[in-house]
């Protein structure tokens, strides 16, 4: 049955309707009637969108419909997660907000985990799905599931649309809440029936944009200045919100012109380019020696954009013993939720860095320079086997000096993360993607096709591990149907690697259900799905392969054996303080040798 007609008064609407933040007025359209699901595309297409990912199903079709007759683009994935990780790494690689769609049931459910994802990351996201009718809801209806209970812990916010009108207001302010402040995802779960109903439109709602954070006060920046010049050993420490905030370029000149050393997240990576002079790369679990060494001795620790993640700290009572501690984050629930700082400013970090850069006098700590070198050559991070592409560290050294400070980057999770993380000569900004807070094996594969998708001029790299592919494999159909310039590097252990190594050095060896018996032939499988691939061990000459391949254009798999046995170095064990940094295995004795400041 037909739902009625209603009609929205544009004039009503523009007085009445704006979102949080919105001031200006409605835009006149073309009356005409329309459907839910014709408004909502409409509405996606005022917001800039150019392309959604997805998969339809019957709770959904409706906006399929609709979207047929739009200059959207959509991609249809395999797997629900797989759209969800799509529309992240478009996200992750441009800044903006992205969308994409899932039925309900089962594909609601499928696409939490790249929400899930999204959230903890700070990721624009808008996931929007299907849902039974709004007199069915309740009922146990077929692919009924709570997708409004299920989303709330993982979204900042969401949304049960009853009625086409609501549209008008929610879709504009999901854009706005899913950029604002700290990004993260916002979730749209539209019943059936309201994608059906009929609405007459006369005006459109402006786009949701990211709305300006309060004014920096000029004193916090003096305050803030004053501690770090007078401090006599400090370190920054940037994370994904200097990316966020656009903010690379007045991080550089605020830590060059206060001569400050400076770590980076593992979600910072590319802030400061890898050869920088300032730079020590990154802290954390498998930071090199000398970079947590160098938090041992820092008096000050200034927190620029991060969230003080376990990763980066370890132990907490341990982190940084000598020093105190300035957070600056525009999530006012991070400050002080793990370290109590003795100054914090809640605020956009792109702004407090570029007043501060107006109100700085420059300096030099030419002593704590000196200090800051001796560690980098006394305890230097360690890549061994980097001149052997058939070993990790040479592996990836060989993609990158092909590959050329161009290409994009992103991973899956597990050793090979890692190593990429620590070894990959990042020089910009967006330029590494990967799973940071959740750890998301299955992430790499379809985040690279929304990178690829998102920045076609440029060459797109994920590396991959056997275990981890493994859990997306599906989506190298969707890289084959769209031709897109994507090189897929597995590291094969046949193991789940890092479970492997953690086993081995926590659990006495006792290798339980890390080794997949049944070894998968993935230049098989990527020729079945219409992806060109080599097996890199039966070529003659390796080095030509893989510069061959990753030069051509178009999507190839390229698989790497390498030995089960080979590491993460160094290693904070779990729990441990990054001081006791695990450098190597004695393979005589069951212990393990560690660095201490």
């Amino acid at each position: 049955m037909t739902e009625p007609a209603t009609r929205i008064n544009s004039a009503e609407y523009s007085k009445n309707n704006t979102h949080k933040g919105q001031s200006t007025p409605a835009i006149q359209v073309q009356t005409r009637e329309i459907s839910g699901a014709q408004l909502l595309i409409e509405l996606l297409e005022q917001q800039g969108i150019t392309c959604i990912s997805g998969v339809p199903g019957g709770a959904n079709l409706p906006l399929y419909d609709a979207l047929s007759n739009s200059k959207i683009n959509h991609v249809l994935a395999r797997h629900e997660q797989g759209a969800g990780f799509i529309a992240q790494g478009m996200a992750r690689v441009t800044g903006k907000a992205q969308v994409c769609f899932a039925s309900s049931g089962p594909g609601a459910t499928n696409l939490i985990t790249a929400v899930a994802d999204a959230h903890l990351d700070s990721i624009p996201l808008v996931a929007i799905t299907g849902q039974v009718p709004l007199e069915m809801i309740g009922t146990d209806a077929f692919q009924e599931i709570d997708t409004f209970g299920l989303m709330l812990p993982i979204t900042k916010h969401n949304y049960l649309v009853r009625s086409a009108e609501e549209l008008l207001e929610v879709v504009p302010a999901a854009f706005e809440l899913a950029l604002s402040g700290r990004p993260g995802p916002v979730s749209i779960d539209v019943p059936k029936d309201v994608q059906n109903t009929k609405v007459t439109i006369s005006a459109l709602p402006a786009p949701g944009i990211r709305q300006p954070e309060p004014q920096v006060l000029s004193t916090d920046i003096d305050q803030l200045l004053e501690k770090i010049q007078s401090a006599e050993k400090p370190v920054l420490m940037v994370g994904g919100g200097i990316v966020y905030a656009n903010a690379t370029a007045d991080l550089r000149l605020f830590a060059e012109q206060l001569d400050v050393p400076a770590v980076q997240t593992f979600m910072g990576l590319g802030v400061l380019p890898s050869e920088h002079r300032l730079s020590l790369g990154m802290l954390g679990m498998h930071g090199a020696p000398f970079t947590n060494l160098v938090l041992e001795e820092c008096d000050l620790l200034v927190g620029l954009g991060v969230r003080f993640d376990d990763r980066a700290t370890g132990k907490v009572a341990a982190f940084c013993p000598r020093a105190r501690f300035i957070h600056v984050d525009i999530d006012n629930s991070e400050i002080g939720k793990v370290l109590t700082p003795v100054q914090s400013i809640v605020a956009d970090v792109g702004s407090v860095l570029a007043l501060a850069n107006q109100r700085l006098k420059p300096q030099k700590n030419d002593e704590w320079q000196q200090r800051v070198a001796q560690l980098k050559n006394e305890h230097p991070l360690q890549l061994d086997g980097s001149d052997e592409i058939f070993r990790p560290y040479g592996a990836i050294a060989a993609v990158a000096e092909i590959a050329g400070s161009d290409a994009n980057i992103t991973t899956d999770v597990g050793q090979h993360q890692m190593w990429v993380a620590q070894a990959y000569p990042f020089n910009r900004p967006r330029q590494w993607i990967s799973s940071g807070g959740l750890g998301t094996m299955g992430f790499g594969l379809p985040a690279a096709i929304g990178m690829a998708l998102a920045a076609p001029n440029r060459k797109t790299i994920c590396f991959s591990g056997d275990g981890s592919l493994m859990m997306n494999i599906q989506e190298l159909a969707t890289a084959a149907e769209h031709n897109l310039d994507l090189k897929v590097i597995v590291l094969n252990n046949n193991h789940l690697g890092l479970v492997r190594q953690q086993q081995t050095l926590f659990y006495n060896k006792n290798l339980s259900a890390v080794k997949f018996e049944q070894r998968t032939d993935f230049p098989a499988v990527a020729k079945a799905m219409g992806i060109t691939s080599i097996e890199l061990s039966e070529c003659s000459d390796p080095q030509d392969a893989l510069q061959r391949a990753l030069n051509e254009f178009g999507p190839c798999l390229i698989n790497i054996p390498i030995s089960e046995t080979e590491m993460v170095f160094p290693m904070v064990a779990p729990g441990g303080a990054n001081k006791d940094m695990i450098t190597s295995e004695s393979p005589d004795k069951e212990t393990r040798t560690g660095v201490s400041a």
